[in-house]
């Protein structure tokens, strides 16, 4: 078993690894000199069918689900594909309407766990191609797919996903770019500019860890709070989710994940000086739709202290209006609106952790969880 290397836990150490975890999943596989992603080896499916390709279904379960809905978006954006997502335990009992003309993204850290694999066969016994994104060589679901995106994460030893989380975005990313390189829906320079900016985001997560005391303070000042409502738009949605999912599963504490838009139709009646909110409210100036879901994030905060909230804010660096308006601000470098997503869940992975560990809780191996769900 690998070391800790001085931390006190696993998960922390994991944090922590993440900005060598997205260099080794990245760096190799692209090239900025000739602006071209790398992967066709991995990918092994003939350019005629990826040109031809109709719709993407991606089927995964916790945090992997989560990648996957940020996949999502990337797909869509880069590749103007429709894209499903799905949760692996319920797959097989919807009968998805999928088959030929189609790729099936399987995504689990462990490349074992059974409900993903099940949703593997069921993909393949109906005519899809499938390919699978797994932190482990030579697991059930890499052997039996027809191409396999390893991310290079390194082991990950403690229950609660972090680095191979970030990881599995990234090489959604990478996918994303490729599938519109090998359909010729991509200029060189527009190509060169999304590896560019892949290949800084290690560096951008560096930065992030740096306000690992902060996420401390966070923990102290909130710790005796046993509910806690957790926001994002698009693609940083399954941002909130994650960082919902991260807070209940090591500190025990209650958590939802919601579209921001959506709590007015219901959870608003939640919303009180008992309900902490956590909102992700970053913006890439460059893209309008960031800048738009920006001002709704801004007139959202607002409205939650009209309501007596504690409002808890991830935003870009540098942003005042978000800092003056939240009680609590933790700050993630600017990066362009499909990748800011793995530097927005550090902080909240940071805060679970110091959650838990406040409450003297078994942060590594949370009670009743397993690493790999390998039994339906």
């Amino acid at each position: 078993m690998p070391e800790k290397s001085g931390f006190p836990h696993y998960m922390l150490k994991e944090i922590f690894d993440q900005p060598k975890a997205l260099e080794d999943t990245i760096a190799s596989r692209v090239s900025l000199v000739d602006a071209e992603v790398r992967i066709a080896d991995e990918i092994r499916i003939p350019a005629d069918e990826l040109r031809a390709l109709r719709r993407i279904n991606i089927v995964a379960s916790g945090t992997s689900r989560h990648a996957g809905m940020a996949g999502q978006y990337m797909f869509q954006d880069l590749v103007q594909l429709p894209v499903e997502v799905d949760y692996a335990s319920e797959f097989e009992y919807r009968n998805p309407m999928i088959g030929g003309g189609e790729i099936t993204i399987v995504i689990t850290q462990s490349g074992e766990t059974a409900d993903t694999t099940a949703a593997q066969r069921e993909a393949k016994k109906k005519g899809s191609r499938t390919i699978a994104i797994s932190n482990v060589v030579d697991s059930t679901i890499a052997r039996e797919a027809d191409g396999v995106l390893y991310t290079h994460a390194g082991p990950e030893i403690s229950i609660a996903s972090t680095k191979a989380f970030t990881a599995q975005m990234a090489v959604l990313f990478l996918f994303a770019a490729y599938l519109a390189q090998a359909r010729k829906g991509v200029s060189s320079d527009a190509l060169r500019k999304w590896i560019e900016e892949l290949l800084a985001i290690a560096r951008k997560a560096e930065f992030v860890l740096k306000q690992s005391s902060a996420c401390q303070r966070l923990a102290d000042r909130f710790r005796t709070f046993e509910d806690f409502l957790f926001l994002g738009r698009a693609i940083h949605y399954p941002i909130a989710m994650d960082g919902a999912l991260k807070l209940k599963e090591v500190s025990y504490v209650h958590a939802e994940g919601y579209p921001t838009g959506e709590t007015k139709h219901g959870p608003n009646a939640l919303i009180d000086e008992h309900l902490p909110v956590v909102i992700i409210a970053t913006r890439d100036r460059k893209d309008a739709g960031s800048v738009l879901r920006y001002e709704k994030s801004v007139a959202n905060i607002r409205g939650f202290r009209q309501q007596s909230a504690q409002v808890i804010a991830i935003a870009t660096e540098g942003d005042a209006e978000i800092e003056a308006l939240a009680d609590e601000t933790i700050f993630v470098p600017e990066s362009s609106e499909l990748l800011s997503p793995i530097l927005e869940i550090i902080p909240l992975q940071l805060f679970a952790y110091y959650m838990a560990v406040r409450k003297g809780l078994d942060v590594d191996r949370p009670r009743n969880l397993v690493k790999s769900v390998t039994r339906e």
